[in-house]
């Protein structure tokens, strides 16, 4: 299994977010992570297109866009001609959500569904096939900086184990309170990509926490019995 690195610039220093990106990439970031939130459907308001045009002009890695909105299939098209190359949706919000996945593809993105720390893990059952990655929040959205909810790597397995019984070869990705203690047993538990703001971003030296934070990812796969696949 290999491990994918997705720093948040929601933790970045917006006044110089190119630095901040490059610093980044030069310690090993596969991906480059945007939070948007709506103030509706999370108890915060970020970025938008015009803030990913910003970022894919600066980033040289893909942009994985994280939409925390009540109205995600709005703004699909818009946030993919702004240079992300991931979209994610949340299951909570979308009643169409074989229908919003499918738009996703057609853009040009790659296709994930976001779950909840409260939503159960057999919302994928219908759209697992579908999907290119699954998104499991540790935290409740909204606001970076917050606590790793530790049953979330009890759910890492459980939604390793849906996507493995439904043929799927989706990517699990993991998003809230990542950091140097936590991301080897995130890994061993079925993690491949890890999102993380404040682990990065709010260290002294942005290169030396990424690349950190990356052999700290690959311990723990190779420390696991059993490595998700």
């Amino acid at each position: 299994m290999s491990v994918r690195i997705a720093p948040s610039i929601l933790s970045a220093d917006f006044t110089a977010l190119g630095a901040a990106i490059a610093a980044a990439e030069r310690g090993g970031a596969d991906l480059i992570h945007v939070d948007v939130m709506d103030g509706h459907f999370v108890p915060n308001i970020t970025m938008g297109p015009p803030f990913v045009a910003a970022a894919k002009r600066a980033a040289h890695v893909p942009l994985d866009v994280h939409l925390m909105i009540t109205n995600p299939d709005r703004f699909i098209e818009d946030f993919v001609k702004a240079g992300a190359s991931m979209i994610s949706v949340h299951v909570e919000v979308l009643p169409h959500l074989h229908r919003t996945i499918a738009f996703i593809k057609e853009q040009g993105a790659k296709a994930g569904a976001v779950l909840n720390p409260s939503t159960p893990v057999d919302a994928l059952d219908e759209i697992a096939p579908d999907l290119d990655y699954v998104l499991v929040m540790s935290v409740d959205p909204g606001f970076g900086g917050q606590r790793f909810i530790p049953r979330s790597e009890a759910k890492l397995r459980a939604v390793r184990a849906l996507l493995d019984r439904t043929g799927s070869r989706a990517a699990i990705e993991i998003d809230g309170g990542i950091d140097h203690e936590n991301v080897g047993r995130v890994t061993a538990a079925g993690a491949e990509i890890i999102v993380a703001g404040s682990a990065i971003f709010h260290a002294p030296d942005v290169e030396r926490a990424t690349r950190e934070l990356r052999a700290a990812a690959r311990a723990g796969v190779a420390a696991s019995p059993s490595p998700a696949r």
